[in-house]
């Protein structure tokens, strides 16, 4: 099994992560660190929805027999729809 190494080091125990909470209040205040929380938790959403898009495809350029997720044919059946719509309209 492979071991895994930290990045950084060990991971801060509990006076550390007060520390830096305290650190944290003091640079951005009270009201801020929500909104930052909110945002980085976006974002790391983000990520992880194109991580797995790029997996997705990089298996499929390997494995061309595997066939579309479920999401993908869904979300390819959206577009088909909305294209529809705009040649309807035209």
């Amino acid at each position: 099994m492979v071991e895994m190494i930290p990045l950084f080091g060990p991971i801060p125990g509990g006076m550390e992560m007060m520390v830096i909470l305290l650190i944290a209040v003091l640079l951005f205040g009270a009201n801020k660190i929500p909104k930052l929380a909110r945002s980085t938790g976006e974002a790391m959403g983000e990520f992880k929805k194109g991580r797995q898009e790029i997996e997705t495809e990089l298996e499929e350029m390997t494995d061309p027999d595997v066939s579309p997720s479920e999401s993908e044919v869904s979300r390819t059946d959206a577009s088909v729809d909305a294209d529809a719509s705009d040649t309807s309209e035209a």
